[in-house]
């Protein structure tokens, strides 16, 4: 392809050269043509030889001899010139402001050659023809020079033919040349703009950099932002796809056992030998296993839209003290943990959290939960609120060490939480609702003496 390009490049250069040079040789011509043509018409009048041949208009005659006007001769004056009239036999008859030492007689071989060559003064001369007389005009030092060269047309058609072609094909050779090296400059990156569109046509959205960029930069610049761009989409594409795929395994995988459950009792139903207690007893288990699928499915997909930040926050402004305040006198209107010692501080009477209320109360409700459910019904939970955040502590079983590293993990379950009932997703949440409010929570505990949580919130 880059080779290509230069190809048609440099072919572009040469026909542009070759016009060219056609287009100067037919003005060349043209020029020639005119000035041969109209070349007397062209002349000024200020000219040496329009001059002397209009001079003749102040020459008269009287007494059979030429006469030169008062007219003619400041003319003379005003154009720096001299003038001597010659008879049939080159003898001066009559002068005007000619030098003392002027010839007065020439010969015909010494008019020619002081007319092709000047004389020892420098002097211009011009001829004129007065009836039977002719007129001599000198300038000395004159601004116009006469060259006399030999004109052969067969050999000037030779020469001219011979020097076009030597000049068009050194124009064309030079333009070869340059037209080569430039096109090698500007080929070169319009070909790395054909390979880069077609890698990013096969996928391939990495970001790469070209040195000597040239005009060509901004060209360069928007191609890496398409690449960010497309590649930002795919990342996208891929996280969903990646998203699918694993809510699609583990929803399969984790709805195995409550739908063999359901599956196995409905079976039990059916048959005829079953008693009205048992039947009872059956159609509520059954009951308990869809209403697991139905939280398992809504658990599941809130920490997928959360952790891949598809979730949007209805943030508002709220006073965290009264909040929280809230949430713990709901947990103890509720009959299961009325009993329970529940206590609050609550020192951030200034603070304001922006936060999605729904989301952070399910949060601070698991944690809460979490701490009352898997502890026996003696222990002490102190809730605490201050400017930076919120703290969960209890007095209760401790956790061990080789647990809370996978506290919040989905599903996880410690080892001290046997036949503790729930999705296994409820810590996971809470901190995946967290940290979409751009939060962190740090976790302590020691086996023994108890729990603590902490939620900081920005």
């Amino acid at each position: 392809m880059k080779w290509k390009l230069t190809v048609q490049y440099l072919f572009s250069v040469l026909s542009i050269v070759f016009i060219v040079i056609f287009v100067n040789l037919i003005i060349l011509i043209g020029v020639l043509y005119f000035q041969q043509t109209n070349g007397n018409d062209s002349l000024s009048t200020d000219t040496g030889e329009s001059f002397t041949r209009q001079f003749s208009r102040y020459l008269s005659t009287e007494n059979e001899q030429p006469l030169i006007t008062d007219e003619g001769i400041q003319a003379l004056r005003e154009f720096g010139g001299w003038l001597q009239v010659l008879d049939s036999n080159g003898h001066v008859v009559t002068a005007a402001l000619a030098p003392k030492d002027a010839p007065t007689h020439y010969s015909p071989v010494e008019l020619v050659h002081i007319y092709k060559y000047m004389d020892d003064q420098l002097t211009t001369y011009y001829v004129g023809q007065f009836e039977e007389y002719s007129y001599l005009l000198g300038v000395q030092n004159s601004t116009e020079q006469r060259v006399v060269f030999m004109f052969n047309a067969q050999s000037f058609l030779s020469y001219v033919s011979k020097a076009f072609v030597g000049i068009t094909i050194a124009d064309l050779l030079i333009a070869m040349l340059v037209g080569l090296l430039f096109s090698m400059i500007i080929t070169k990156p319009v070909s790395y703009i054909i390979d880069r569109i077609s890698q990013l046509k096969e996928r391939n959205f990495s970001i790469q950099k070209m040195k000597r960029q040239g005009v060509f930069k901004p060209v360069f610049s928007n191609l890496n932002s398409v690449s960010e761009t497309l590649q930002a989409h795919e990342e996208e594409r891929m996280k969903l796809e990646k998203m699918r795929e694993e809510w699609i395994s583990n929803v399969s995988h984790d709805l195995k056992t409550p739908l063999a459950s359901i599956r196995g009792f409905a079976e039990l139903l059916r048959g005829q030998d079953v008693m009205e207690s048992e039947r009872a007893e059956y159609a509520e288990i059954i009951e308990r296993k869809s209403i697991y699928m139905k939280d398992l499915l809504d658990d599941f997909n809130l920490t997928m839209r959360l952790r891949n930040q598809e979730m949007p926050l209805h943030r508002e402004d709220t006073r965290p003290a009264s909040f929280v305040r809230e949430i713990v006198i709901d947990v103890l209107n509720d009959p299961r943990y009325s009993d329970h010692a529940i206590s609050f501080e609550g020192n951030a009477h200034n603070a304001i959290w922006s936060i999605d209320r729904h989301l952070m109360k399910r949060a601070i409700l698991n944690f809460i939960h979490n701490a009352i459910i898997h502890n026996d019904r003696d222990i002490a939970i102190t809730i605490s609120v201050s400017d930076t955040g919120l703290t969960i502590e209890d007095d209760g079983k401790g956790i061990a060490k080789q647990d809370i590293e996978q506290i919040f993990n989905r599903y996880y379950r410690g080892s001290n939480t046997d036949n503790i009932h729930g999705t296994g997703l409820g810590l996971a949440i809470s901190k995946d609702i967290i940290e979409a409010h751009g939060g962190h929570i740090t976790l302590t505990s020691d086996i023994g003496k108890g729990t603590k949580v902490e939620i900081f919130l920005n």
